[in-house]
């Protein structure tokens, strides 16, 4: 498994000790994560490591086995269960600790967090500035279900009986709020169905449509389609690229300055400019370019 995600297209990979390792299999499996993570061929991915989270007696082996074992080629620390600032702010002081003792670049391995209770939720804010490590605030749904004592057995999907919206609302919203007041990516968790790929579509649709920056997969038949999702339309990438190149030739001198101008049927104005740059600047990274006939038509 651990050489099949090496070869995949993906942008992070992480190598898991938490949910995915029983108890008594913890030790082996912190060896095999730091001889995959020194061995394996992780080039174009960022390499992450879950560890264990601090209600449990394994996080700070977790820490130390992973980081003195292969700590220059791991990228990041994905935290599970963070409800505290002081979870953060423990595995921010290991880190450093160690990185400190083993000669490695002080604060190089970034932190991602995740929020998976109501207490977590809760103190959100506090968690996701209690170290600049902090890179990025992701969602736990199946232990936020179990936190909030919601009546489903399906991850991802709307519990049975809601029917007025998306029981999810709130928390992915707050998730993402936070994030982006504190410059990190939101990212939103798992879909457990892996066999249903409509089903994850329909989940990443809507965390994409909220502006999420990505989404976990559990499965490989997952992979494209949430590239796609999280991917602008061609469409909506040229559209995006027309507003940049028409809002800057309007406040150039040679457009005379001008602060708002018709594109086509549309006005467009500064906070046009702020919201194309986002379009534009996810369809940079996924390696889109303007077609021939988007550039002809704005010309």
């Amino acid at each position: 498994m651990l050489e099949k995600a090496q070869g995949l297209d993906v942008d992070e990979a992480f190598i898991d000790l938490e949910d995915a390792v029983a108890a008594g299999a913890k030790d082996d499996a912190r060896r095999n994560a730091v001889a995959a993570a020194r061995d394996g061929d992780w080039s174009g991915k960022t390499l992450g490591v879950r560890v264990n989270d601090w209600s449990t007696p394994w996080t700070h082996r977790d820490l130390i086995d992973v980081v003195t074992g292969a700590g220059e080629h791991v990228d990041t620390i994905v935290l599970p269960k963070a409800e505290t600032a002081h979870h953060v702010a423990a595995t921010d002081l290991l880190l450093t600790q160690l990185e400190t003792a083993l000669g490695l670049d002080v604060g190089r391995i970034g932190l991602e967090v995740q929020i998976e209770s109501a207490r977590g939720l809760l103190a959100i804010d506090a968690i996701a500035t209690a170290s600049p490590r902090v890179e990025a605030l992701v969602f736990g749904p199946a232990d936020f279900m179990a936190s909030v004592n919601m009546r489903s057995l399906s991850v991802g999907e709307q519990p049975d009986g809601y029917d007025v919206g998306d029981a999810y609302h709130h928390v992915l919203m707050s998730i993402l709020v936070t994030a982006r007041a504190h410059d990190l990516q939101a990212i939103d968790g798992p879909y457990l169905q892996v066999r249903d790929v409509d089903g994850f579509r329909r989940s990443a649709r809507r965390t994409s449509a909220l502006g999420y920056d990505g989404k976990w997969v559990l499965h490989p038949d997952q992979i494209m389609i949430g590239n796609d999702v999280f991917t602008p339309t061609q469409q909506d990438y040229d559209a995006a690229e027309n507003i940049l190149a028409a809002y800057d030739r309007a406040t150039s001198a040679e457009g005379g300055h001008v602060g708002a101008v018709m594109l086509g049927d549309e006005m467009i104005d500064e906070a046009s400019r702020k919201m194309a740059l986002v379009v534009a600047a996810k369809g940079r990274a996924a390696g889109l370019t303007r077609s021939v006939s988007s550039i002809t038509e704005l010309c």
